[in-house]
């Protein structure tokens, strides 16, 4: 269904019964797109399995890579023109009308506040980590397969499984931070993504930046609400908890492993975080 929003078509979603679709690209193939500028009144949620594609959301071109998940609000303009219509590699996505999840003030709902309020413009890209990607493809394939075959109950199960899906999301995006317009937060975010793991300062990602240790915090500060150390424990943090929830690695190593050299610093600096030893988070119900 298209209508039109000022000079941008808009592409509503089809009726449907269940009111969400999924489609899979596995290697080249010709995708049916709106060619042009247009808007969508759904939402849309892209998981890139493996090769790479391309999305052009209010104006800002996002090349995405193997393991990156994709948003685009309902309302951005997209641009497919630019695009390669075969991409190529392993493609999930789902679209789905914000009423299939929230019937009522969808945009306070917290499964769909990936989709608004959290980044500038229209899109946005969150890394899914390598060991979560199996569970993710094989979520869009249960949900894909309730879809097609239609058994009894089958529009309650595929509810149930987009509804895994976004908790999923939600909790990446939890974890990480919103990522920006602005490409010298796009490079702090990188470097910290790329050097979390050795010693690393602010006067560090400064100096990888181009920046004086001061400049760049207000920058950050500004942009993102955090500190640039902030960030840095942030992401330290959410590998450990992956590392003790994964692995039977000793604490110690866990901490070295993300970045912390000294045993007594990591233990102090996960309780902070956590409210309890780093031996205790494993014990416990805690997830990664």
């Amino acid at each position: 269904m298209v209508g039109r929003s000022s000079d941008v078509p808009l592409i509503g979603f089809a009726h449907s019964p269940v009111p969400i679709a999924v489609q899979h690209v596995d290697g080249p193939v010709d995708l049916p797109r709106v060619r042009g500028p247009h808007a969508h009144d759904f939402l849309t949620l892209v998981h890139v399995v493996r090769g790479a594609c391309t999305y052009r959301v209010d104006g800002r071109t996002w090349e995405l890579g193997e393991g990156d998940a994709f948003v685009v609000a309902p309302g951005a303009v997209v641009d497919h023109a630019a695009e390669d219509a075969a991409p190529p590699g392993e493609l999930w996505s789902v679209i789905f009308p914000a009423d299939a999840v929230a019937p009522a003030s969808w945009r306070d709902h917290p499964l769909l506040a990936p989709f608004v309020g959290r980044h500038r413009g229209g899109g946005q890209r969150i890394g899914v980590p390598p060991a979560d990607r199996a569970t993710w493809r094989a979520r869009f394939a249960d949900l894909d397969d309730e879809l097609s075959h239609r058994r009894d109950g089958h529009a309650e199960a595929a509810r149930a499984h987009l509804t895994l899906l976004l908790v999923a999301l939600g909790r990446l995006v939890d974890d990480v931070p919103a990522e920006s317009g602005d490409p010298l937060l796009a490079a702090v975010f990188t470097v910290v993504e790329e050097r979390y793991a050795d010693p690393l300062s602010l006067r560090d990602v400064a100096a990888a930046v181009g920046l004086t240790p001061g400049h760049l915090t207000t920058v950050v500060r500004r942009g993102t609400g955090r500190t640039v150390q902030q960030w840095i424990t942030e992401r330290r943090m959410r590998e450990a908890r992956r590392l003790l929830a994964s692995t039977d690695l000793p604490v110690a190593e866990v901490g070295g492993r993300v970045g912390y050299a000294d045993p007594g610093y990591f233990a102090r600096r996960f309780r902070a975080a956590h409210g309890v030893p780093a031996a205790t988070w494993r014990a416990g119900p805690g997830t990664p």
